[in-house]
Parts: structure tokens; sequence; C-alpha cells
């Protein structure tokens, strides 16, 4: 079975599933069967390195006070405890990513794709690090097991930014606007950071059948439209 994800590392829905998709598939009988891809998606492409916080950052894009972005950010912070993670807004660094999405080809070309995309995700949401700097990057690829000097020459040729782009353009493709967004077999896509009931029961879904391609269906489409909060609903963040 193979499990694309595609997601963003200033996603905080994203890291959210992603731990509540590792949560469901440690409990999978067939786990050593499943191969987890991720996929980049980048929610701002254009987003430019800025002296606003985060908060700041949040309540510009959605039009609102300062005091909301915070409060936004507060409760997304309560959320991500509910699976064990520790969110710092208040440290965190608003940052484009693309830089960050090349480093994760370059690990996946090296099998560390795992490792470098949850030490990513754990610099930015929880250590405050700033993944607009090249050392910064180069220095959580190497703490995951890359090369670090190697990393480093990857970001400064300008290397694996193709791969970036096939995959955007994949999921655009595949009519996908917001992450985290799971695609199981090709066949299959949970959009959001669903509870982790709903990913077992698609994993047990897709065990069951015979792997063969079809068009995507999204599931569980009722419950994100009873979740829908701004424009990051559903447990998913959209461009």
């Amino acid at each position: 079975m193979k499990v694309e994800i595609w997601s963003d590392y200033v996603c905080p829905f994203c890291y959210i599933g992603k731990r509540r998709f590792e949560n469901a598939l440690s409990g999978f009988e067939g786990r050593e069967q499943v191969e987890v891809v991720y996929k980049s998606f980048e929610l701002d492409p254009s987003f430019q390195k800025t002296d606003q916080d985060i908060h700041a950052v949040l309540a510009q894009k959605y039009g609102t006070s300062y005091e909301q972005g915070k409060s936004m950010n507060d409760q997304m912070t309560e959320r991500a405890k509910d699976v064990g993670l520790s969110y710092d807004f208040d440290r965190a660094i608003p940052a484009n990513t693309f830089d960050a999405h090349r480093v994760s080809h370059f690990a996946k070309q090296n099998g560390l794709l795992k490792e470098v995309t949850e030490r990513i995700l754990k610099g930015y949401f929880t250590e405050g690090l700033d993944l607009n700097d090249h050392p910064t990057l180069a220095k959580l690829a190497g703490e995951a097991g890359l090369d670090e000097q190697a990393t480093l020459a990857v970001l400064k040729e300008g290397k694996f930014a193709e791969d970036v782009r096939a995959d955007e353009e994949e999921g655009s493709r595949l009519g996908i606007t917001g992450v985290p967004f799971f695609v199981f077999n090709q066949k299959y896509g949970v959009s959001g950071a669903q509870p982790e009931d709903v990913f077992t029961e698609v994993l047990e879904k897709v065990k069951k059948e015979e792997q063969e391609e079809s068009p995507i269906q999204l599931l569980n489409q009722t419950e994100n439209q009873k979740n829908k909060e701004n424009d990051c609903s559903d447990g998913s963040c959209n461009i």
C-alpha cells in the first residue's frame, strides 16, 4: 500500500494530521507493507521574509486583529497538545518553504524523507527555527541523518527545484487546494487532519481491496464541511 501525503512545513494542521495518521498506522496490522511518501505543497509560494511575527502574518491573511490572530494560534497550540505536540507560535518565524521542500527531496533520494520531514516540522513549530536560513535547514537535515555540507550544496546550487514543482503540479491535477491531503493507492483521498479512526478505516478498506487505479474519492466530506473555520477548516490549511 502506498500513502502519499501533500503537506507544507508551516501548516499547523499538517503536523497534527501527520501525527494522527502515524498513530493510526502504528496500530494497523500490515503497517510494514505501507509505504509513506511526503509530497511538496506550498501554501504561499510568493511569501517573502518579513519582520512581522506569525500572529501578525495570520491576522493580515484573514483580515482580522492581531489579538484574534494570536487567539487562533493559541487554539491551534491546544489542538496540537492532544497528539503530544508542543507548538510555540511566539517563537515561530514566518517562512517561505520552497527550500525546505527541496531539502525533503534530497532526503527522499537518500532514504531519509521521514526523518527529515519530522525534524523540520519540529524545528519550525516547537523550536522557533528559521526555515528561510540555509545553514539552519542544513543543520536540521544533518541532525536527521543527511550530510550537512551536502545539504548546503544542494541549497546553494538550486537542486531539486523541479521535483518540488512536479509534486505541486501533480497535486493541482488531483484538485488538491488544501493540506494535509492523504492519497491512498492513487484511489482514495482524505482531506485534513482527520481523527485517527478515519485513517484506520481507510487503511483497512484499502487493505481489503485490489490495488487498482481509479479516480480519487474524497472521504469524510460531510465532516469536513461541518468543521469549517476561516480558510483553515476541517483540519486543513488552504491556499
